[in-house]
């Protein structure tokens, strides 16, 4: 399956921003997906995830309570709302497709990735 990631930009501290990632397949409700990020000099890390359905979500604790991740699987479209963003935020922010209906948060789980979107929050 191939991603679009989109919806990044520059926000002030406390701001928020909603991050799309378009997906190229008819079968996107079979895919479990996945929002990580990476800032510059560290590690991809996990952020947020959600199953097929949409029934089951989990997120990163650096996140929990501020972002959401939701999907409209008619749109083949994962969504990802970002509130009370810090500058600890900023990082780029890549949507990924994992194959079969669960809930994945490991990047090796993952078959499928975007090309990455930019977020950067200043203080």
């Amino acid at each position: 399956v191939q991603l679009q990631a989109s919806g990044g930009g520059s926000v002030q501290a406390g701001g928020h921003l909603r991050l799309s990632c378009a997906a190229s397949e008819r079968t996107f409700s079979s895919y479990g997906m996945g929002w990580f990020r990476q800032a510059p000099g560290k590690e991809r890390e996990f952020v947020a995830a959600i199953s097929w359905n949409g029934g089951s979500t989990t997120y990163a604790d650096s996140v929990k309570g501020r972002f959401t991740i939701s999907r409209v699987n008619a749109k083949n479209t994962v969504y990802l709302q970002m509130n009370a963003l810090k500058p600890e935020d900023t990082a780029v922010y890549y949507c990924a497709a994992s194959w079969g209906s669960g809930v994945r948060i490991r990047t090796v789980d993952f078959s499928s990735w975007g090309q990455g979107t930019l977020v950067t929050v200043s203080s």
